[in-house]
């Protein structure tokens, strides 16, 4: 094939992948924040501890995780079709999509927010914070960075799920790859699409390690969160005026 059939087939199928994995990102971090943090409030000394629920929980994200993609997409068809109508295209592919990375991002907040400093926490109970408090204020900001390295992994990953949804009709670069570079051995096309795929997982990559190093320079893991340092700033000058008093 000419450059001039290559090209517009190349930029439609960047625009069905960054759709694709675009709109299941967000579903993603959607769906895993809360449930990644619920799996640390719920586990024994947790704030919210329900040893059965953090089990039942768990063991559903264990099996969502265990299950291979392509293998997810087939068992997903009466649902996909339920959600969008169809089974084919890139919204169909956003439903498999978006469920198989709900729970692998849920996997990495966990272990992100397990890493924050337990005495923070306890310091802002000890100033009166409920659990929502903590949350919000210490258990997010502090594990901020790691966060933002976890749903970089979740987009790589999920790049990689796009490209195995477009061998059964999906669109985006795997799609391309298969119908054209396989089946009609354009081989300079497949490699094209392999090339695009691994500059843009390098860009997606570069982008998120340098967020998340910003993110560690202006204060997360590197010292209080911002709330607590608030809190402690607004207590400070309460106690300089008892000792005066």
């Amino acid at each position: 094939m000419i450059w001039s059939e290559t090209r517009p087939l190349l930029e439609q199928a960047c625009w069905d992948t960054l759709y694709m994995v675009g709109w299941s990102t967000l579903i993603a971090v959607v769906g895993g924040l809360p449930l990644g943090i619920l799996l640390v409030l719920t586990d024994r000394g947790g704030l919210l501890q329900n040893l059965l629920a953090n089990r039942v929980v768990g063991q559903i994200v264990n099996i969502a995780r265990s299950m291979p993609f392509i293998i997810l997409m087939v068992a997903l068809m009466g649902f996909t079709r339920w959600v969008t109508g169809s089974t084919i295209g890139r919204e169909a592919a956003i439903v498999p999509l978006a469920i198989g990375a709900i729970p692998f991002f849920a996997r990495l907040v966990e272990t992100a927010v397990r890493e924050v400093d337990h005495g923070l926490v306890e310091a802002v109970q000890a100033m009166g914070g409920n659990t929502w408090t903590v949350v919000r204020s210490v258990l997010v900001p502090e594990s901020l960075p790691s966060l933002i390295s976890s749903a970089t992994t979740t987009v790589v990953a999920l790049i990689g799920y796009s490209a195995m949804a477009g061998t059964v009709g999906a669109g985006g670069l795997g799609d391309i790859a298969i119908r054209y570079g396989y089946q009609r051995f354009e081989t300079e096309l497949m490699w094209i699409t392999v090339a695009v795929l691994a500059v843009a997982i390098s860009a997606i990559q570069f982008a998120g390690d340098y967020a998340a190093r910003a993110l560690h320079r202006r204060g997360g893991r590197s010292g209080p969160a911002p709330a607590l340092r608030l809190l402690r700033a607004k207590a400070e000058p309460t106690a300089a005026d008892a000792t005066k008093a």
